[in-house]
């Protein structure tokens, strides 16, 4: 099957490095010029383990390319899928222009190849009714009675940054939203030898879902993380707290996001729990525990600065372990590490940062305009020889690594366990 993907971030790159594995001819297509040149090199454009083999070994087999500009042969794909940004609007609510600006190119396109009929599957995050409301309506104004011939899709993605690929290969879940519920043959196509439940449903339901699960996500982190200041300030083990809470699977479900740690933050769970107030705001929805989930976790961040720099005065040299939202990664968009970091630095504390999978040089796209609106963060980062020969007051573990390293602090505060 040819496949075209528009979006080379983490999703698109890795959706098109682990198809092309599959035996997939996949064409990437992003206007970043940096993120076309590293794939047409074998090299993936972010970071993420794994990624660079697939990557090098789809475009040695001559199955694996990109290009910035999408033309008539790359929208005549079988399948084409749509992974672009859907960022927070001042409002709370996704910014569609990336979304409504790839549909009018590609329908653009598509008019100049009659004979194509693909299959137009998204999987950016997107309100409800975006299908049916916006981009159909886009296809319908450019080609016309001739949009039939386009057949779109919603199939949201499952993708865990730094497990990606084995996420790819074994999600949790595979849903796929069509015009009338019905399968689809392109993507069960793409599909084919993945064990995972398949929920076929109309366009909705399936757009509501990343709603649904980062919200989730979002409110058993923010619930963890109360209950573990509550435990700290009563003098409570929390991680005791946690081991008895989670040993219950048959009410308490999962682990996962439950443990009192860090704030939570990324490409997800911050800017869908905004979209989701947002709708909420608009039909009057009253939901009084989702609305309090950013406060919450602004909160935490204050909490977690307050508890490291306990006993600190000015001028103290502090070294945090981490600065990417999560181990593995090399994703900055609403890190919380960098709020802390910012923290650190107006109470007059001397900050210094290390983070193995964060290199300035290779940061690209939103990453690289995270540091842009953060230029004090780029002389902060130090490297491995750097941070094992100086001497610290506090070193802040973000990412429970402080083992690996042969470090000099009076004091290592490892805030995924407050206790």
């Amino acid at each position: 099957m040819q496949i075209a993907i528009f979006g080379l971030g983490y999703v698109g790159a890795t959706a098109a490095a682990c198809l092309a594995s599959q035996g997939h001819r996949v064409i990437g297509v992003d206007p970043n010029p940096d993120k076309v040149s590293k794939i047409m090199s074998g090299v993936a454009p972010i970071t993420e383990p794994g990624l660079d083999d697939l990557t090098a070994a789809g475009v040695k087999d001559g199955l694996l390319s990109a290009v910035s500009i999408a033309d008539k042969d790359v929208v005549s794909s079988d399948l084409i899928i749509v992974c672009v940004g859907t960022p927070s609007a001042v409002d709370g609510s996704h910014n569609m222009s990336f979304i409504a600006e790839v549909s009018r190119q590609i329908a653009l396109q598509l008019k100049d190849a009659p004979d194509a009929r693909p299959v137009v599957a998204y999987r950016s995050t997107v309100r409800p009714g975006t299908i049916e409301e916006m981009i159909q309506p886009i296809f319908d104004d450019v080609l016309g009675t001739d949009s039939d011939r386009v057949e779109l899709v919603y199939n949201p993605e499952f993708l865990r940054e730094s497990v990606a690929i084995a996420d790819f290969f074994a999600p949790p879940k595979i849903v796929v939203g069509t015009k009338t519920g019905e399968r689809c043959a392109a993507i069960d196509g793409i599909n084919e030898g993945i064990e995972a439940p398949v929920f076929y449903v109309k366009y909705r339901e399936a757009e509501i879902t990343k709603f649904v699960d980062n919200t989730f996500h979002a409110v058993k982190t923010a619930f963890a993380n109360e209950i573990g200041r509550v435990c700290t300030k009563l003098g409570v083990s929390a991680s005791e707290v946690h081991r008895i809470f989670v040993s219950d699977t048959k009410l308490n479900v999962s682990p996962y996001y439950l443990r009192p740690g860090g704030a939570f933050g990324g490409s997800c769970l911050p800017k869908d729990v905004r979209a989701l107030q947002h709708m909420s705001r608009l039909v009057g929805g009253s939901t009084g525990l989702i609305d309090s989930l950013i406060v919450s976790n602004e909160a935490h961040k204050q909490f977690l600065f307050e508890l490291c720099s306990q006993g600190l005065t000015h001028g103290a040299k502090v070294l945090m372990l981490g600065l990417a939202f999560k181990d593995k990664s090399d994703d900055l968009r609403e890190s919380p590490n960098i709020d802390i970091a910012r923290y650190l630095l107006t109470a007059g504390y001397e900050l210094s940062i290390f983070d193995p999978y964060v290199t300035p040089g290779n940061l690209v796209g939103q990453n690289l305009g995270v540091l842009s609106r953060s230029p004090f963060i780029r002389k902060l980062l130090k490297s491995q020889a750097e941070i094992e020969a100086e001497t610290y007051d506090v070193v802040i573990d973000t990412r429970s690594i402080a083992g690996n390293y042969k470090l000099d602090a009076a004091r290592i505060v490892d805030i995924n366990r407050l206790a």
